[in-house]
């Protein structure tokens, strides 16, 4: 009997460290998201080049349909963190693209650079390359035939932001004209069959346009905004508050992948992987050609290259620090484009909530990695003439175009 007892100790003691084994490997592992879109490359490539290992991390990796399947499994913890629009957790906050209140967090920033608008070939003939002053004559030759439609990836997304400060510049307000939302794989099929006139989107999506020859580049990101925030690692607030340790690991992870892909020698070995239809599943020359700073614009209009502000991943540093200030712009625009009725009185709250600097310097320290010293600092966009001061954002707001 006494030998009976003691299997049956012996077992229970075995079944708990079984359970007790799985719960701590299910604990460890960490999910990320990510859309098909070339700057996704950190996190892909951190997970490829088992760097995710090396910092101990266990990655889960999953290609998400669009942003708001991004936002939701972000937010109902499905997923801990993902590639994410830089502006995104301030849309969702205020309410323009999720439930006010409803709180995401930034780790770091993964790129700057590298999107672009691409027009179909309606105004193919109408305008060329960074033509910015016959943009508005153009849209509206183009509507004396039909109505003019343009779409962006998420409302009060970077993609957004980008289109908007465009038409802006150009003269063209944004009510003017139709702007649809359309996840960032899914914009050429739908300018194939006629349901926008145009895009903003990051590669490779405006490159597979031109080479498809149903659109063509008329101007990039760089040139709205030169070394603009783009994508962020956005996390779970349970996540970055309950695993901080597992959080800097990923980071850590990440911020080594961007080291590596700066590094332009290794950019093909980049696209050669990203072409796989597990990750972004487009043609490996518009991948690797754009990664390198040559865009082929379509339209016969050529080749433009980019030799400093191509798409940038790390910049010594200076890429993959988040920054207050950056939010306070975002926000801004919102009540510049009137998608909030006006500047929340407790912007620089909400921009302090949302952005982990505190983390970041940290992280970045253990690393041997600069710290920018720039944040709230007033700076300027290409298209603009109006400084921009996070400090007192109000001065821009009521100069600038809407």
């Amino acid at each position: 009997m006494q030998q009976l007892k003691n299997i049956s100790k012996a077992l229970l003691i075995a079944i708990l460290l079984v359970v007790t084994s799985n719960s701590y490997s299910q604990k460890k592992i960490v999910k990320l998201g990510f859309i098909a879109l070339t700057d996704c490359a950190p996190l892909v490539m951190a997970k490829e080049l088992g760097l995710f290992t090396k910092y101990g991390i266990e990655i889960q990796l999953t290609k998400e349909a669009s942003w708001a399947v991004i936002r939701d499994k972000i937010l109902n913890g499905e997923l801990d963190g993902a590639h994410c629009l830089y502006s995104m957790p301030f849309s969702v906050y205020t309410g323009i693209g999720g439930k006010a209140g409803s709180e995401m967090r930034i780790a770091m920033t993964l790129n700057n650079n590298g999107q672009a608008i691409t027009l179909s070939k309606d105004f193919c003939g109408l305008l060329g390359f960074k033509e910015t002053k016959k943009v508005a004559a153009a849209i509206k030759n183009v509507q004396s035939r039909k109505e003019v439609t343009f779409a962006m990836t998420f409302p009060g997304g970077t993609h957004d932001m980008w289109l908007r400060n465009w038409l802006a510049a150009c003269g063209v307000n944004s009510k003017s004209i139709g702007i649809i939302t359309i996840p960032p794989p899914q914009m050429v099929a739908n300018m194939k069959v006629d349901n926008m006139e145009g895009f903003s989107v990051g590669e490779p999506w405006n490159g597979v346009a031109a080479q498809q020859n149903i659109g063509f580049t008329h101007i990039a990101s760089q040139d709205v905004w030169k070394n603009h925030p783009e994508k962020a690692l956005v996390v779970n607030p349970a996540f970055a508050d309950g695993r901080r340790e597992d959080l800097k690991n990923v980071m850590k992870a990440i911020l080594e992948a961007c080291k590596w892909l700066d590094d332009m020698g290794n950019r093909n070995k980049a696209a050669s992987i990203l072409t796989r239809p597990n990750y972004v599943n487009a043609a490996l020359p518009v991948i690797q050609a754009r990664l390198l700073g040559s865009n082929d614009l379509g339209c016969d209009l050529g080749v433009q290259k980019y030799k400093d502000d191509y798409m940038l991943f790390h910049n010594k540093g200076n890429t993959n620090a988040p920054k207050v200030g950056y939010g306070i712009w975002f926000l801004t625009q919102y009540a510049r484009f009137g998608m909030l009725p006006s500047l929340p009185a407790n912007y620089k709250d909400i921009a302090n909530k949302i952005v982990m600097d505190e983390l970041y310097a940290e992280v970045a320290k253990s690393m041997g990695i600069a710290i920018p010293t720039d944040d709230m600092k007033p700076f300027k966009t290409n298209l603009e003439t109006i400084v921009f001061d996070p400090n007192n954002p109000k001065p821009y707001l009521a100069g600038c175009t809407k």
